[in-house]
């Protein structure tokens, strides 16, 4: 009997505070605002190219209502340091969908002659903008040298997930060859993400004060190891998906309504692969988009599948900029210092026009216009946000440093989506009339 009255008053006891009208349950709360926050992504996606803004400012803007919001109700807010982790796997999960996407979007046939363009972004522009970075972020910002080529790394990579409203449309999509400066901006997108790895985990070795031996290892592993076998992976395994799939779903063994599922199995399934074998898990899912559009040109498959893709990968940018934006304090403003929020107008004003016009000066298949349109689309994005996660993981810098490095990137990547968020769809419709 008296087991039976402690067992009544244990589970009497909390049923008692459930009783009566109960109102204000931040839990509850935070439901109604995603809610309204996924009414207001699908209202700014439905008619995104009509509009002189994309979705991206408008996901900002709610992040930033959040995190008022969460300070109301007393809440607890996301954290980019404390939280690094959560965020780090949302914008993981983010990109990698992001660069399988940008993949399967590029018709182009593979030689350096139709790629040039993209060569010149990936081993002239990318390492140059973090020389240039780490130079700003020691003279102006008086960072170690290590915490400043991190820097440079977290921010040498531009976004496959913003730049998608910039860059070329989904298979079948454009009737004629698209402009090369948006194959440009959309090929260079999904695959400085995957590149900029291994600069910066060089930059949490020289944080570190590694010495000479793990600079050689680093050139090994990261450098000869990681990126070509993660081309193999994902040349391999995106084509052998395709093989797999295209066959059977001519065959009506697979149904047409859960094509876009494949746009989820692909990108996790490369990613996986490749980062279980220690390749670069983001170049894999890049060339395996690629290599799948390459089994089939058919757009009516590959569009199917790029649909699905996009649908995922609109939804995770929304989940980052909002829980960006909700990071956002009063008190966090003075994070990057001075120095820190001077950098977000030099890289997008100077050192990304400066390298784009010089790299490409007297190439025919680049024109002023041309080159205009990329020096000013270097879009920084989700790749930055999941970088300096990373870096917090690793712990290699002190606490003030990181915090300056954190905030300034974050700083970037908040003006860069306001900036071009803006321009974006102007520009964009300019270059097609002037085509």
């Amino acid at each position: 009997m008296g087991f039976q009255k402690h067992t009544l008053n244990s589970v009497s006891a909390p049923l008692s505070a459930k009783l009566g009208i109960s109102a204000g349950d931040p839990y509850v709360i935070g439901l109604v605002f995603l809610g309204l926050a996924f009414c207001a992504a699908i209202a700014a996606l439905s008619h995104q190219h009509e509009r002189a803004f994309s979705a991206s400012v408008i996901y900002l803007g709610l992040g930033l209502l959040a995190g008022v919001g969460i300070h109301v109700i007393g809440g607890e807010r996301l954290d980019p340091i404390d939280d690094a982790e959560f965020i780090g796997r949302v914008a993981e999960l983010a990109l990698l969908v992001a660069v399988f996407t940008a993949g399967l979007k590029i018709e182009r046939r593979l030689g350096f002659s139709q790629w040039r363009s993209v060569v010149v972004l990936i081993l002239v522009v990318m390492p140059a903008t973090i020389a240039l970075v780490t130079l700003f972020g020691t003279v102006v910002m008086g960072l170690s040298f290590g915490a400043a080529l991190i820097l440079g790394a977290v921010l040498a990579a531009t976004d496959p997930v913003l730049a998608g409203d910039v860059g070329i449309g989904p298979p079948g999509g454009q009737l004629e060859e698209p402009e090369e400066p948006r194959f440009a901006v959309t090929a260079e997108a999904g695959l400085n993400d995957g590149l900029a790895t291994p600069f910066v985990l060089l930059g949490f070795l020289v944080a570190a004060g590694a010495a000479g031996g793990s600079f050689v290892d680093w050139a090994l592993t990261e450098v000869l190891y990681s990126i070509p076998l993660g081309v193999a992976v994902g040349a391999l395994g995106g084509y052998g998906l395709a093989a797999l799939v295209v066959p059977l779903r001519k065959r009506d063994f697979l149904d047409e309504q859960f094509d876009g599922f494949v746009s989820i199995a692909a990108p996790l399934l490369l990613y996986g692969v490749a980062e279980s074998i220690g390749a670069l898990g983001l170049v894999a899912g890049f060339v395996g988009g690629l290599a799948f559009r390459r089994y089939e040109f058919g757009h009516e498959y590959n569009r199917r599948v790029h649909d699905g893709a996009e649908v995922v990968e609109k939804l995770l940018e929304l989940a980052v900029i909002l829980l960006l934006g909700s990071t956002i304090t009063l008190s966090v403003l003075d994070d990057p210092g001075v120095g820190g929020w001077l950098l977000a107008p030099v890289l997008l004003l100077v050192i990304r026009p400066l390298l784009v016009f010089a790299s490409f000066a007297g190439q025919k298949r680049m024109d002023m216009r041309g080159r205009s349109f990329l020096s000013w689309f270097g879009v920084r994005g989700v790749a930055s946000v999941y970088f300096v996660t990373l870096l917090v993981q690793e712990n290699v810098l002190s606490s003030g440093e990181e915090r300056t490095v954190v905030w300034s990137a974050l700083a970037c990547v908040a003006v860069s989506i306001l900036v071009h968020g803006v321009t974006g769809s102007p520009v964009t419709r300019r270059l097609e009339r002037e085509a």
